[in-house]
């Protein structure tokens, strides 16, 4: 039997080592859904239940196993369901290469069913690489720079087949004219800066007696080369949320997550230092980083094309994060005195106190941050744990402590909602023997990730260590626009946007054969969450949270912070104020110029 070019891209994939491909099915890619059943289904299709949430699910696989992730499509509609977690794997610098159909040539540029421009569609979301296959002989070739791409750039790549181009016999490129022959594999490799720029570096970080360091998903595997730097310099350690994993925080100098979501340490850090290390990351907003003029600042970052910005950095380093550290730390004096960082871990110190209090608060019925934090203490050495936006990660990004051996991930820049669920799931397929727990608002959860607990129960049998716990806050109201629109507008929730039905999320899962618990109680979260994690198969965990408890803005005092966290909606005038003034400082620091009158 001849083999088809739709057999020849699922060949290429495999020899690429893909062995999960995130999709749903359709007619526009049903000659690649035949040859999947002569393939033996190898690459495995992973079916979803949204197109979007196959593109999230990829993004999760590729977040936590470092490897490409990979969805597909059909023509048309589902194509356009793609967009939103390719965004998220675009704004997040994650590969993930999207296989997505399309109408018979014949009938393109006709109006025909299902036929939409997906050159156009594409052109920015995939504008690394996005290419039509329109004859077999632009594979392997396309494939291959495909996904070439997707590692080099760290983005989303798309390659567009044609219905009928699926089902012609497969002919490799010849040794002609105007044929491009293609190869396999990548080489590692190690981009260093030169060194007189290290040498600049390291003056201005010696020069420091009060250095601050900021570290991003890009500084993920150089863990030994941070500790060791910030042991130098006696500098405290930041993260951004999508480097909540890159340092433990049980090290006494990380001050934890900055920005809106962040930590007063954190805060205090950039307020106060006289020297910036940013390592990796991207963070955007500049209102949380030292006022210019009062910092001196270094950058180091993998991508040419991100140095340079956020910030007025003296020295930009374009090179890997692990081997530049290890060029710079040979120049670095350890001579300086322990003031600052004896400040940085007493601050350090008291935010855990604060946020223990704040979390044992009262509130009706159950205390959302009590919630995470009960979680804290029994999170498995080797947990995945994934926030989707919302009120959830406020809680996500301030209570849990991550230790070496974890993982974690959230929508860092899109910000999007209904990712939670879906990187779970596609972290249990990059790692089956280790738990997953995602902790998922009412909002997002009703939104996609109910749906999305039937590919949980589909394919639970697959994985080693049957535990995927999905925590819902439900709290009947979508919480950040909620306290958002309190901070700009000073005005009660608007019912008719904020308020959603009561769903009975526990019980959806027990009809689908997971195990469901409902937590009505503060007494039982605990016994919750250890239910959920002991559970001999997925399990939703829905704890009644209180919608009325506020996310306290980082540079809000210590008074503020330990304030009664009810304490607008019940009428403290005093405290109340205080926090209501911090909430809206906090989202007009946000929001064009015209908006903050």
């Amino acid at each position: 039997m001849s083999t088809k070019v739709s057999d020849h891209v699922l060949q290429r994939l495999r020899e690429w080592g893909v062995d999960h491909v995130f999709g749903y099915p359709g007619d526009g890619i049903n000659g690649l859904l035949a040859a999947w059943g002569r393939a033996e289904n190898k690459p495995r299709f992973v079916q979803s239940r949204h197109e979007e949430m196959s593109a999230f699910e990829a993004v999760g696989y590729a977040k936590f196993s470092g490897r490409l992730g990979v969805c597909a499509a059909t023509s048309g509609p589902g194509a356009i369901h793609l967009l939103n977690g390719l965004y998220d794997a675009k704004l997040d610098h994650v590969p993930v290469l999207a296989i997505v159909g399309q109408t018979h040539r014949t009938a393109m540029g006709g109006s025909y069913q299902q036929e939409v421009d997906l050159h156009t569609l594409f052109k920015d979301v995939a504008s690394d690489f996005v290419e039509t296959v329109t004859v077999p002989e632009q594979l392997p070739n396309v494939i291959d720079r495909a996904i070439r791409t997707a590692y080099a750039r760290r983005a989303p790549t798309a390659i567009i087949i044609p219905g009928d181009v699926q089902e012609l016999d497969y002919s490799a490129p010849t040794h002609e004219f105007k044929m491009v022959p293609s190869s396999l594999g990548r080489s590692s490799w190690t981009s260093v800066p030169s060194e007189e720029s290290i040498q600049q570096a390291a003056e201005i970080l010696n020069s420091g007696d009060k250095v601050a360091i900021l570290v991003g998903q890009g500084a993920a595997g150089a863990r030994p080369e941070v500790e060791r730097i910030a042991q130098l310099l006696k500098a405290g350690v930041a993260k951004a949320l999508l480097g909540k994993d890159v340092l433990s925080d049980e090290l006494p100098y990380v001050t934890g997550s900055i920005g809106l979501l962040g930590t007063r340490p954190s805060y205090e850090l950039m307020r106060d230092c006289d020297t910036l290390l940013t390592i990796g990351s991207s963070f955007p907003y500049t209102q949380f980083m030292p006022e210019f003029g009062k910092a001196r600042g270094v950058q180091i970052d993998i991508d040419p094309h991100m140095v340079g910005m956020r910030y007025p950095y003296e020295v930009n380093l374009v090179g890997d994060a692990k081997a530049t550290l290890r060029a710079l730390i040979p120049l670095l004096s350890e001579d300086r005195g322990s003031e600052w960082y004896d400040q940085v871990c007493a601050n350090v110190t008291r935010w855990r106190e604060v946020m223990g209090r704040r979390a044992e608060l009262s509130a009706d019925p159950i205390n959302p941050e009590y919630v995470a934090h009960a979680l804290d203490p029994l999170l498995p050495a080797d947990a995945i744990v994934s926030s989707d936006s919302g009120s959830a990660a406020n809680w996500y990004a301030r209570h849990l402590t991550m230790k070496p051996g974890m993982r974690s991930s959230l929508s860092g820049t899109l910000a999007t909602m209904g990712c939670g669920v879906p990187y779970a799931i596609g972290a249990k397929f990059a790692h089956p023997d280790r738990p997953a727990i995602a902790l998922v608002g009412d909002g997002a959860m009703q939104m996609n990730g109910m749906a999305e607990l039937i590919t949980a129960a589909k394919y639970r049998d697959l994985w080693e260590d049957p535990r995927l716990v999905v925590a819902v806050f439900n709290n009947h109201d979508l919480n950040q626009v909620t306290w958002e629109m309190r901070a700009m507008e000073g005005a009660p929730s608007f019912l008719p946007s904020q308020e959603i039905p009561d769903v009975q999320y526990a019980a959806f899962a027990r009809s689908l054969g997971l195990t469901g618990i409902r937590v009505e109680k503060p007494e039982d979260v605990e016994a919750g969450w250890r239910a959920g994690l002991e559970a001999d198969r997925p399990a939703v965990i829905e704890f009644l949270t209180d919608p009325a408890v506020p996310p306290i803005p980082p540079h809000a005092t210590w008074e503020q912070m330990e304030a009664t966290a009810a304490s607008i909606l019940k009428g403290d005038a005093d405290r109340g104020s205080m926090i209501k003034q911090g909430l809206k400082a906090k989202v007009q620091e946000f929001l064009p110029g015209k908006d903050k009158q």
